[in-house]
């Protein structure tokens, strides 16, 4: 079973918590929901790209135009996807 995999002591990997405020975001809000047992995403999630491209939308900052070249190809933080969460920002 998937869930019974060794992943360390207190790791989750399909799921973790970010705390953020100042900036922008809107205060007193919570964004997403996990299980009781803190396993499973089970409201509004949010991939990696998206917290990426919020943090930068956050510091001023394009996340569309915003590259790296490495091995010859320009990389962006959030590949081709990721969005600015609007419902954590005010």
């Amino acid at each position: 079973m998937l869930w019974l995999d060794p992943y360390g002591r207190d790791h989750h990997p399909r799921c973790c918590s970010v705390w953020m405020a100042g900036a922008g975001v809107k205060p007193g809000t919570v964004f997403g929901e996990i299980d009781d047992f803190s396993f499973h995403v089970v409201r509004d999630p949010v991939h990696i790209h998206d917290l990426n491209a919020t943090t930068l939308h956050l510091l001023g900052i394009d996340h569309t135009k915003l590259t790296y070249r490495f091995a010859g190809r320009d990389y962006r933080l959030t590949d081709v996807h990721g969005k600015a969460v609007k419902g954590a920002l005010s």
